[in-house]
């Protein structure tokens, strides 16, 4: 059922009335604004919005009653989505009246990956600072960014400030899994609440730092395609005193093996291209040399050899697929009846979820298994999508012009860098809807501390404001009513 908003805006204004509003209109502080993002980044954390036992609602909710308390008008303040557990909240920050531009979306995916509490030295769903760290479950992936936005929605509408166009802000559901994708949903559903003449994703992007110092300012200029795969094996089974070769167990870790020692071709596009031969002109050295080799034709094996060992170059260069479930066996005293592994692939542009999973099969070359498609619903199919993943947008003038501006600002010396995201993101789901999206996130993360979807996630304090400051310049630089030239 969609969700009754007339109910959710009374329970907001009551709140708002019992905690206290801010007066609209007064400027907010330094003092003032670094509490509000603090805060709202704690409180985002510290609900549980996980797939499994957690819901996006709760959060949702609670974003909407600081704007509702910040002066944004109910009618601005929507809380959308097909169920109890999966709000989308969708707020729109009105621009110059008048105004010809389409509005720019911002999408912002509230739920985050499951984290077990056994693997953490902290609470994953308690906000904890240490060593110069906030740590807790989507601190990088990416309730800080959520924070981020909301905050600066609230300062930029304190300060009195008028885009030259609406700006929307979708925080959403289910981007890390389940079956309630928000910008999917929000798109199918209310497409005219959300769409935008283009979009900015922060779930990509970012600052890449090396020993604190930033080197890269990278924006997401086309991203991979995620896709599931169920690999299986069934058999008789029988006593387990009475060993068989035809163990399904050990024919699906056989199969495992082989995708463990068999790397999917490089390839290189023209967002990858530029992004190794950008990279090999602020390097030294090897890895220089390196850089270069692998945009020759054909790309040095040895370079390719070298650079693979660092798993972002090597998520660059190729189609990646990895094993990240394991199943098997009805007892403890009894033949595997049956076995099954989940591997995750993410694909190159250019290349179908199909295209992979019957490159598995040959892979594997095993009758005995079966390769099955995961859709993102859950549901096994004996065929892939043919979808591949997004071809690059255009690069707006007056975003590129925006980025390069507050980089040189905020980390003069840093290079800005077109990269392909390596992972996915709902970028996919705006620019198949026809919304030209550019992933672009102002968070310092160092090189090799990427642990997002992984234990202790974390995210340096200064980071985090530092992000706050560059999304606050960045949108103000992108809106301020210069004339885009796209």
């Amino acid at each position: 059922m969609t969700l009754n908003k007339r109910s959710f805006w009374f329970a907001a204004l009551v709140a708002t009335l019992v905690t206290g509003a801010t007066v609209n209109g007064a400027p907010l502080s330094e003092q003032a604004i670094h509490t509000l993002a603090h805060d709202t980044f704690q409180q985002l954390i510290e609900i549980n919005t996980t797939d499994s036992v957690g819901n996006t609602t709760t959060a949702a909710r609670a974003m909407a009653e600081r704007f509702l308390s910040f002066g944004f008008k109910p009618e601005d303040v929507q809380m959308l989505g097909p169920n109890d557990r999966k709000g989308n909240l969708v707020v729109r920050y009105h621009g110059r009246a008048n105004s010809t531009l389409k509005p720019m979306l911002i999408i912002a995916h509230l739920d985050v990956v499951e984290a077990n509490r056994a693997d953490w030295t902290t609470d994953p769903f308690k906000f904890v600072e240490k060593d110069g760290f906030y740590y807790g479950r989507g601190t990088q992936d990416m309730k800080a960014s959520d924070a981020i936005m909301v905050t600066n929605f609230i300062r930029l509408k304190q300060e009195g400030f008028v885009p030259d166009r609406d700006l929307i802000l979708a925080l959403t559901a289910d981007e890390e899994g389940g079956q309630s994708n928000g910008v999917d949903w929000l798109l199918s559903h209310h497409r005219a609440l959300v769409d935008a003449e283009f979009a900015l994703n922060p779930d990509s992007g970012g600052v890449v730092t090396e020993h604190g110092k930033a080197v890269t300012v990278d924006f997401e200029a086309t991203e991979k395609l995620y896709a599931d795969y169920a690999v299986s094996a069934t058999n008789a089974g029988g006593h387990s005193s009475l060993p068989r070769r035809d163990n399904a167990i050990y024919h699906v870790a056989s199969a495992l093996t082989v995708l463990d020692n068999t790397p999917f071709p490089v390839e290189l596009n023209a967002v990858t291209r530029e992004y190794f031969s950008q990279m090999a002109s602020i390097s030294q050295g090897q890895t220089a040399k390196d850089f270069r080799a692998v945009t020759a034709t054909p790309p040095d094996p040895q370079a390719v050899e070298r650079l693979s060992l660092d798993p972002r170059y090597n998520s660059t260069l190729r189609t990646t697929c990895v094993a990240t479930m394991l199943s098997g066996g009805h007892a403890p005293n009894a033949l595997p009846q049956r076995a099954e592994a989940n591997v995750n692939c993410r694909i190159l542009p250019g290349h179908s979820q199909e295209e992979i999973r019957l490159a598995l099969v040959k892979m594997f070359n095993d009758p005995t298994l079966t390769v099955r498609y995961r859709s993102d619903a859950g549901d096994l199919s004996d065929h892939g999508s043919e979808r591949q993943a997004m071809l690059p947008p255009p690069l707006r003038a007056d975003v590129m012009r925006a980025l390069t501006d507050v980089s040189a600002r905020l980390w003069p010396g840093a290079l800005v860098l077109p990269i392909m995201e390596t992972g996915a993101s709902d970028s996919i789901h705006t620019m198949m809807a026809g919304i030209p999206s550019y992933g672009i996130s102002g968070l310092a993360i160092e090189h090799g501390d990427i642990r997002m979807h992984g234990r202790d996630e974390r995210l340096a304090v200064a980071s985090f404001y530092g992000g706050v400051e560059f999304y606050y310049q960045f949108l103000k630089a992108l809106t301020s009513g210069s004339a885009a030239t796209h």
